[in-house]
């Protein structure tokens, strides 16, 4: 079963229902029923196994094989068939790293990889996933997608799936769930009907269809007269001397123009746009802020302090939650404004119309926390924005995001591009590259080049 349905229609919600981690009274409140194998889903531990949206919240334990062996052990597998399964699962999922690979050395898309082999190696009767493809690159998309299948096949496992492009999932899938925005189901049954009878009302929920357009037009070149604001000269990057991940990368991020940086997984992208953004030094090499930008501090962004990063360089993190501060979704927009100073009545008209722009505005009174996946990643954009620096760095910036809010949040973005912003991005999001790739940097083992939209 693939379940649909806009941004913040309770799709993870659901999931976790299923999975039988929802919470008790405490934490919400549940009406009517809903049982897995005829019992209540808490009380069937082990027969469903989800994949969470964001894979940093399943990873347990420091090692990649003792991760992905901790499901196993907790039901009572026999030793001797425990680590045969974590091979085997981490084999299926392509997560190519040794068993004693720490897990917090893991990119983002790895770490997907390694939710998804924990699960597998449980063998559960319900397979709950999660945007599990979300930030894998096209390779990684599809062995992940076969993997499931190839599990599905072995165990005749049930498989729900939530996933905003819904082509990946097609061939593996016999009925398509949508919810509504406001409560109940849109539409329910077999893909190509379901497709082909509600197309209207699910575009106006905005739900991605196979064969829908972005929406938005394709980037044009990146201006030839751009003025460089940051420029890698002979950069080398990693978390420390130690770690280095890649060397000898050179490139520029220029006003007016939106780059994006794409590559395989694990290759190390998250960590450049850290280093370009100032907030990890270069390893080796250097990145230099041109003088227009630095506006009287040093050319090395890395040693800038906070507050002067926040009207120079804003970075958007992969995982939105690392940027949270606030107890509601107005105050976290509103961090960068009070650190400026800016007067009452200035922060609330930014704040109000970055609520308004990016759909937040019913929520300004929510916890961060509390929102979907792809309310987070709006709320950590709309409060990079506040500030306005001249300069963003979005790692996968339209994750978790329907049609419509995708629509206008690249629309938004192109706005900024167009009033002489510089942008650039990580993304696997070939939609969003053919929209703002004015230039594609491609990240390989060899370095950073410069690459044709169609090919990234």
């Amino acid at each position: 079963m693939l379940l649909l349905g806009p941004s913040g229609a309770g799709k993870s919600t659901l999931l976790a229902a299923l999975a039988g981690v929802l919470g008790g009274e405490e934490e919400g409140e549940t009406q009517g029923g809903l049982t897995l194998d005829g019992a209540a889903p808490e009380a069937a531990r082990g027969r469903a196994g989800l994949v969470l949206q964001d894979p940093d919240a399943q990873a347990v334990l420091a090692r990649v094989g003792d991760d992905v062996a901790f499901g196993p052990e907790n039901l009572g597998v026999p030793r001797a068939e425990i680590w045969p399964r974590v091979r085997e699962a981490l084999d299926a999922v392509g997560l190519d790293v040794p068993l004693d690979r720490p897990t917090a050395q893991l990119s983002g898309g790895q770490r997907q990889r390694l939710a998804l082999a924990g699960v597998l190696a449980m063998r559960p009767g319900l397979l709950l996933l999660d945007e599990p493809t979300a930030n894998l690159d096209p390779a990684g998309v599809e062995e992940v997608r076969d993997a499931v299948g190839r599990a599905l096949e072995r165990s005749r496992a049930t498989l729900v799936v939530v996933e905003h492009r819904v082509s990946t999932w097609l061939a593996l899938v016999d009925r398509v769930v949508v919810l509504g925005a406001e409560g109940g189901l849109l539409a329910d049954g077999r893909p190509a009907e379901v497709f082909a009878a509600e197309r209207g009302v699910l575009e106006a929920a905005g739900v991605w269809l196979p064969d829908a357009p972005s929406g938005v037009s394709d980037a044009g070149p990146a201006r030839a007269d751009a003025e460089p604001l940051l420029s890698a000269v002979g950069l080398a990057i990693g978390r420390d001397a130690r770690s280095v991940v890649r060397a000898g990368l050179d490139g520029a991020v220029s006003a007016g123009a939106s780059t994006v940086i794409a590559g395989a997984n694990g290759i190390g992208k998250t960590t450049l746009a850290l280093t370009l953004g100032g907030l990890l030094p270069p390893v080796g090499g250097r990145v230099e802020a041109s003088a227009a930008l630095a506006a009287g501090l040093g050319a090395e962004p890395h040693r800038w302090r906070s507050r002067q990063l926040l009207t120079r360089i804003g970075t958007v993190f992969q995982e939105p939650e690392h940027s949270f501060v606030a107890r509601t979704v107005r105050d976290e927009i509103a961090v960068a404004l009070h650190a400026l100073r800016l007067p009452p009545a200035e922060i609330a008209t930014r704040c109000a119309e970055l609520l308004d722009r990016l759909r937040l505005d019913r929520l300004a009174r929510a916890n961060p926390y509390t929102l979907s996946g792809g309310e987070k990643r709006r709320l950590s954009v709309a409060a990079v924005l506040a500030a306005r620096p001249p300069v963003l760095v979005l790692d996968e910036p339209t994750f978790g995001q329907d049609r419509i809010t995708w629509i206008e949040l690249v629309r938004l973005l192109r706005g900024l591009v167009d009033a002489g912003a510089a942008l650039v991005s990580v993304s696997h999001d070939a939609d969003f590259v053919r929209a703002l790739g004015d230039r594609v940097l491609r990240l390989d083992e060899s370095g950073l080049h410069e690459s044709a939209r169609a090919a990234a």
